[in-house]
Formats: structure tokens, sequence, C-alpha cells
């Protein structure tokens, strides 16, 4: 496949870069500076801000699929705002391209703990997390009900489990849906490597438009 890549140089990003490349897929990077990412067999780097929703447009046109790693970065001090404002130019990019599909990485904070409440709603959430990572979460979970009113775009979100870490790529995992998956009596972890593994069989395979998934070790 023909992969638009958002976000390639962060932690999940570069993770799925690594991965789609390792199966042989073309990858064309859209990144602020081109220099951060060195040239690999396989990849195509594009300079495009991602808050323009017209220079995602012309980057992702004749894209098979778009991936969005996209995070302003966790210090960003209006994370919120600047979020929000990415996501949506990145939907709306892609749908004037016209993208077959879009695929985002969402957060675990809008996973459901319980019927009607979302962890990040709760107060282990809130106690637990560091206060700058919140507002990210509070719009990813925002940006996936965004998301469930889109009908003219094939969209599917991926919720990583609520433990994501650097480790190794197993090629194992488990998916969910909605509801946050644990392991024994606390929340479960996956490696970002196997979180790489699970959203590019999604996108050889298709299971879940228009859905969220989950997925964990």
């Amino acid at each position: 496949m023909k992969v638009a890549l958002i976000g390639a140089t962060g932690f999940v990003g570069s993770a799925l870069l690594n991965e789609l490349l390792q199966r042989g897929h073309t990858v064309t990077a859209l990144v602020r500076d081109p220099a951060k990412l060195p040239a690999r067999e396989g990849l195509g780097i594009v300079q495009a801000d991602v808050y323009d929703a017209a220079q995602v447009a012309q980057a992702v046109e004749g894209h098979d699929v778009v991936l969005s790693a996209f995070n302003p970065g966790w210090n960003d001090p209006a994370l919120y705002e600047r979020f929000t404002a990415g996501h949506r130019a990145i939907v709306a990019g892609s749908k004037r391209a016209k993208a077959p599909r879009l695929l985002v990485i969402g957060g675990a904070g809008s996973l459901f703990v319980a019927p009607g409440v979302q962890l990040v709603d709760t107060p282990a959430f809130l106690d637990h997390v560091p206060p700058n990572i919140v507002p990210g979460a509070q719009a990813a979970r925002d940006a996936l009900t965004e998301l469930r009113s889109e009908t003219a775009l094939n969209w599917t979100l991926v919720s990583p489990a609520a433990m994501l870490q650097p480790g190794q790529r197993t090629g194992h995992y488990r998916l969910g849906g909605e509801q946050l998956l644990m392991d024994g009596d606390k929340p479960a972890s996956i490696s970002v490597q196997d979180l790489a593994v699970a959203v590019v069989d999604e996108l050889e395979t298709p299971r879940h438009p228009q859905q969220r998934f989950t997925a964990a070790n």
C-alpha cells in the first residue's frame, strides 16, 4: 500500500514507520522538518503543516490510507487546543483528498471502565497521570467523539492499552472494543512495537471500519 504517515518522528509514529517499511509498504511521511527523518528505502518525505487542511490534502492525495499518529507534544502549553486543531485539519484534508481510509492513533483515556465512565474521567487517572498529559487525553477523547459523526470518511481509531511502553516486537496482541483491557486487577500494557503490528495488521486486513478498537499484550 501507499501510506501517508503523520507523526513519523514521534514515539508511536517511528514504530509505525519501521513496521510499515519492514512489510514492504511505501510510506510518505508528512513532517515539519525533513532533516529530522533520515532517508530510507521505501520512504518519501514531504514537508507539510498538518494544521493546514489544504497542505494535508495535497500531501495525502493518491495514497491508499492516511495514518495519523499526530501529537503536538505533551509539554505544549496549549495542548488541548493544538491537538484539536491538528486533528480537525487532518480529517478535513483527508476528506478533501478523498482518501480511501483514515486510521488515527488515539489514547487509552477514552476507553470505558464502567458503563458510561471513561478512564480519562476517573480519579485514578487524574491522580496518577502527569497534569501536562491530561489535556491531550481529553482532546483525544473528544476527537473520537467527532469521528463517530463522520459518515463521508472511512475512519478507524486505535486506542492502545493504558500502559504503552518501549519493548520488544513479539507479534502477539489481543484486541478489544470500547472497554479498557485488563491484566488481572490492573490495566493491561502493550509495547509500542506490538501496537504498530496491530495497527498495520488493521491496515492490511480491515476489521474495524467506522469503529474504535484497542490492543494489549
